[in-house]
């Protein structure tokens, strides 16, 4: 990418917001556009990371034999009349968005679980078919009374959801865990250290369920959590009239050793039972002929908050002052950013389309009317994890290459550039 097509906008890091420091670099540097509260255009810093996060997501589910599907994000009222919830998510609750027109009424997806049972039910008639997931990753609508927090609580965001299928309770049960695994690879592969919590179902569906949870000063959860066991719940669970069903899956010694955390919710895995095939009245074959209905499990991962998560959890401080941000290698849309003087500007091109035929994504510095200093700053503005400069010292055979958030160096020859980058 050359930079002088980017336009990224001055920033002075002392009017970053500390709360909110990673997304608040990217509204002032104007990779984040937000038309209100809640609702955001991403540039392309964004919407490169969010394909790199999605291209990992589906790895490991595909590694898991789940499916690739996707639901309709404008889903009829009748789907929502059959599972009993139209009036729950548009009324009781308020959480859905709906639209009214000559055709009739609709809903704008809050989550897919209708629509998953409906599909199943056409794909898999047989117990011969099972089991099965089916997961797609796409935007959701939600109204968030309260959208705060930037990126952990819009009111539209893209969201990966799995919904499984299985004969028996057993079977679902270990689905369920399964997917867990799945969940871990996952947050182990994006670099952030995940707490699987015990915590509530809510309206989607099951009583129990796994909740995924980074620990940050900026979450608005709070988890009890044993560093030794690594078992944790989220705390709101035990403040129910019905918490024994909680509490029964630890000790009281276990939960009086917890200590507690802020956190922000990632990733939730709930066990639905046959809450959605029964009331539906959606069902499957069995052995003997017989109608049975299936045993259901939802799974979700919110791609925005794994991004604000990354941010924050990546953001360069110098004793009490803000520096910018830099992306870890592995996940970082750019990988090197090329900064120049003018007299160097055939050097800088030569190992830009380099990179760039090689399939190392890179930002050449072209800004013609920028200094050397404010362009360096800029590797902090767009979390580029190296950088570097051709300038007055550059020899002719190698390039100076440092590491953006370490400050180490390395001199590395030209004609072997390439083995610099694949050995990271």
């Amino acid at each position: 990418m050359r930079l002088s097509k980017f336009n990224v906008k001055k920033i002075n890091f002392n009017d970053i917001s500390k709360d909110y420091s990673g997304q608040d670099i990217l509204l002032k540097g104007g990779e984040l556009y937000q038309f209100e509260s809640g609702i955001y255009a991403y540039g392309n810093l964004w919407t490169k990371l969010e394909r790199t996060v999605e291209n990992i997501i589906i790895d490991e589910l595909d590694k898991a034999d789940c499916i690739h599907v996707e639901f309709p994000k404008l889903q009829p009222k009748s789907v929502w009349e059959k599972s009993g919830r139209w009036d729950t998510y548009t009324k009781e609750n308020d959480i859905m968005y709906t639209i009214e027109n000559n055709f009739g009424e609709y809903g704008l997806a809050p989550t897919a679980e209708e629509c998953a049972t409906i599909f199943a039910a056409n794909r898999l008639p047989s117990y011969k078919n099972l089991p099965a997931t089916y997961y797609q990753i796409s935007e959701k609508f939600r109204k968030e009374i309260r959208a705060r927090g930037y990126l952990f609580r819009p009111r539209t965001f893209v969201m990966m959801d799995a919904y499984s299928f299985d004969k028996t309770e057993e079977d679902m049960k270990k689905n369920f865990d399964k997917m867990h695994d799945v969940y871990m690879n996952i947050f182990k592969r994006l670099g952030i250290d995940i707490v699987p919590v015990v915590s509530d179902g809510g309206t989607m569906g099951g009583r129990v369920s796994e909740e995924f949870q980074a620990i940050t000063k900026l979450g608005e959860d709070i988890i009890l959590y044993d560093e030794k066991t690594k078992r944790g719940i989220n705390k709101e669970v035990l403040e129910f009239e019905d918490s024994e069903c909680f509490i029964k899956k630890f000790g009281n010694s276990e939960l009086a050793s917890m200590k507690e955390y802020n956190s922000v919710e990632l990733g939730n895995n709930f066990t639905l039972g046959t809450k959605y095939s029964e009331s539906m009245k959606l069902y499957f074959n069995d052995e003997n002929g017989e109608k049975k209905p299936y045993y259901m499990g939802c799974y979700g991962i919110g791609l925005g908050r794994i991004i604000a998560t990354i941010l924050e959890n990546n953001v360069i401080m110098n004793e009490d002052k803000i520096n910018g941000f830099i992306l870890p290698y592995n996940i970082a849309p750019y990988k090197m950013q090329i900064i120049y003087k003018e007299d160097k500007k055939d050097i800088a091109e030569e190992l830009y389309l380099k990179l760039k035929e090689n399939g190392i994504d890179a930002i050449l510095d072209d800004r013609a009317d920028f200094s050397l200093g404010n362009k360096i700053q800029d590797v902090y503005t767009l979390g580029t994890p190296f950088f570097t400069v051709i300038g007055n010292k550059f020899d002719g055979t190698s390039f100076e290459i440092e590491n953006s958030k370490t400050k180490e160096k390395f001199n590395v020859n030209k004609d072997n550039i390439m083995e610099f980058f694949k050995n990271l």
